[in-house]
Order: structure tokens, then C-alpha cells, then sequence
């Protein structure tokens, strides 16, 4: 599937900027972003519910800007389910089929099929109201793949369920998905969601991607701004770029304090204006010397602490969060999170300590 040039207003609004975009077959791809970015719409374009006022929908190498919905080749699952209420399961799931004139028989022996397929075996004769919220899902998933679309396509379909269930039917449908090979986009404004079971993301914002890659680069490798701020937690440092290192760039934070990082794109110059990005299960937190510290005295934001690689600062808060502890720790940059694993040792309130990462797990880009 090829989405080329896609542009897209309404109400006056463009929604959709410039969409490019080209999928492999048998790939596994979201659009991941906020409300309002214009990832339902791109949906919704590519199921042929919307007509894009400039660009192209190819699939197969085939223009299908202009083909009705109906014409595509394309299963979809919605947030709301849409299951025909006075349809049994079995018949919903086959209604595809039925609407494609298959016989009788094959639509029974098919559903049967599926059933199995979405672990609903004996409830092919239930009714939706009978069903709890993840088998009404697993339903709809059934019927948008029995009839072997080129495109599956996935509105938000977990958003109506709770964490746990929500968890447990993503893990379900990524692996379904890789089973049956078919081609899939997911919609969600979920990051877990979309790292958990994605081929590759496109993050999106006003209408535009951001950045498309896998998980992991979108994750460590964030960029834009908004792109780092969106995916996940992060820790946000300004700085100046301070020259080359053996393992990534030098950072210089707080006015005094060298730390590094891996740059995104081309590297920066010496004294530009930098940020950095750093996730909170990358940052190490330790003990700073006593020599630095003044023995109990407030941590030093002068010079002789640049000695000790990191950014030094004070334990402001940690926070319990079960299989993880949350450190807050203030700096002369501003407040850094770290989260340590478990069974790690907890500095304790007041404490003073070096915040550190090693450059490989941190990213650099000019300042926006």
C-alpha cells in the first residue's frame, strides 16, 4: 500500500498534510499521535470513506483513490465493534462472505474456521449481548479477516476495553497478525500499544508524520521535539554542544556540567544550542564523592564537579510504582527522573548524587 502526496481539509481545516507513505506486504503499521492529528482521517482515506482532495492510494500498484469502499479490498474493525446485533456470532463473522454470494455451506465451514482462529470456538450461536467486550472485539476482528482483505484495518479498537483486557487483546491480535500475514494499519493515540505491536510507527502531529521507523529508533532515537515528548517519558535537557567524544557528542549542561550523547542527524557544532533526550530507565543514578559534595553540603554547580562525568544534583522525591522505583533528583538543569529496577538501592531524601547515562541511550538535536 502507497499513500502519495495525501492532503486532506475539513471544515476548512487541513487535517492531512503531505502524507508519504509506503507499506510492505504482510507489514504491521500505526499511526500513533494525539487527538486531532489526523491519523483516522489517513485511515479513513485508505478505506475509501473519505475522498483526499489531492494525492493518491495505491495498492497492488493500483490507483484506488476514487474506488468505493465497498469496491476495496479491506477489513476493518472499529472502536465500537459495529456487530449486528440480531446476527448470531457465527453470522456476523460470516456476513462477508454472504454478501460475496459464498454458499451456505463454505460460510458455516469458514466461520467455524475463524472462530477457532480468535479462540470463540462454541459461541458461534451467541448473540453480541451475550458476549463480554473482548469477544465482541475478537468478533469483529474475525469477520474483517474471513474475507482475506489486501488491508486490516484497526480504528482505535482497544480504546472501549480496561488495561488488563486491553493488554491481553493487543498481545492476541499482533500475534494473530503474524500468523495470518495480513497487511495491517492500526490507529491509537496508545504509545504501549503501538510499540508493543508494531512492525514500524509513524508518529503523528498537525496532519503530518514526524517520524516513521521501528519501535525501537522511534523510542531511543526520537526525531523531533514532539516525537521525544510523545512517545513515552523523557527527560528534556537544554545545553551546548562541546565537540566530538569517543562515544558520541559532549553536552555541556547547567553552564559547567560535560555529559554525552548520541546526535540525531547531523552533528552539532561547537557552542550551538542543543537539547537532549533521555529516558528515565537510562539514567544511573550513584553516589557523588565526597570531595565534590563538601561532605553533607549542597551539591556544587561549579566547575570542579565537571571531574565526575554526569550531572550532579540532590534526591528531591522517590516514588514506590511496585516492580520500579522513581527517583527525582534537582539539578542546576532542572529536575531529571531516573527509574531503578527493582532491588536497587534507593538513595535516600536530601542525598546528593550523579545523574548518568551512557551516550549510546541519549539523543541530541538542535535546540527548537
Amino acid at each position: 500500500m502507497v499513500l502519495k502526496g495525501i492532503h486532506k481539509s475539513l471544515g476548512g481545516k487541513e487535517v492531512v498534510r503531505g502524507i508519504d507513505l509506503t507499506m510492505e506486504p504482510g507489514e504491521f503499521l500505526t499511526l500513533l499521535g494525539p487527538s486531532g492529528c489526523g491519523k483516522s482521517t489517513t485511515l479513513n482515506m485508505v478505506a475509501g470513506h473519505l475522498l483526499p482532495d489531492s494525492g493518491a492510494v495505491e495498492v497492488d500498484g493500483r490507483d484506488i483513490t476514487r474506488l468505493p469502499a465497498n469496491r476495496r479490498s479491506m477489513g476493518m474493525v472499529f472502536q465500537s465493534y459495529a456487530l449486528f446485533p440480531h446476527m448470531t456470532v457465527a453470522e456476523n463473522i460470516a456476513f462477508g462472505l454472504r454478501m460475496r454470494k459464498v454458499g451456505a455451506a463454505r460460510r458455516s465451514r469458514r466461520a467455524a474456521e475463524f472462530l477457532e482462529l480468535v479462540g470463540l470456538d462454541g459461541m458461534g450461536e451467541r448473540y453480541p449481548r451475550q458476549l463480554s467486550g473482548g469477544q465482541r472485539q475478537r468478533t469483529a476482528l474475525a469477520r474483517a479477516l474471513i474475507v482475506e482483505p489486501d488491508l486490516l484495518l484497526l480504528d482505535e479498537p482497544f480504546s472501549n476495553l480496561d488495561a488488563q483486557l486491553r493488554v491481553r487483546l493487543r498481545e492476541e491480535v499482533g500475534a494473530l497478525q503474524r500468523r495470518v500475514g495480513t497487511t495491517t494499519i492500526l490507529v491509537t493515540h496508545d504509545q504501549d500499544e503501538a510499540l508493543a505491536v508494531s512492525d514500524r510507527i509513524a508518529v503523528m502531529a498537525e496532519g503530518a508524520i514526524h517520524q516513521l521507523d521501528v519501535p525501537e529508533t522511534v523510542y531511543l532515537r526520537p526525531a523531533t521535539d514532539f516525537v521525544a515528548q510523545f512517545v513515552g517519558e523523557v527527560n528534556v535537557l537544554d545545553g551546548t554542544a562541546a565537540g566530538a567524544a569517543a562515544d558520541g557528542h559532549r553536552c555541556r549542561i547547567g553552564g559547567t556540567h560535560l555529559v554525552t550523547a548520541t546526535p540525531v542527524g547531523t552533528a552539532p557544532g561547537d557552542g550551538e544550542s542543543v537539547r537532549l533526550y533521555v529516558r528515565p530507565e537510562a539514567v544511573r543514578v550513584r553516589a557523588l564523592p565526597e570531595a565534590v559534595s563538601g561532605k553533607g553540603g549542597p551539591a556544587t554547580t561549579s566547575a570542579p564537579a565537571a571531574a565526575e562525568p554526569g550531572l550532579p544534583g540532590t534526591v528531591e522525591a522517590t516514588r514506590f510504582l511496585g516492580t520500579r522505583v522513581r527517583c527525582v533528583v534537582a539539578t542546576a538543569a532542572g529536575r531529571v527522573e531516573a527509574t531503578l529496577p527493582f532491588g536497587a538501592e534507593v538513595p535516600g531524601l536530601g542525598e546528593e548524587v550523579i545523574c548518568a547515562w551512557q551516550a549510546q541511550h541519549a539523543s541530541l538535536t538542535a535546540r527548537p
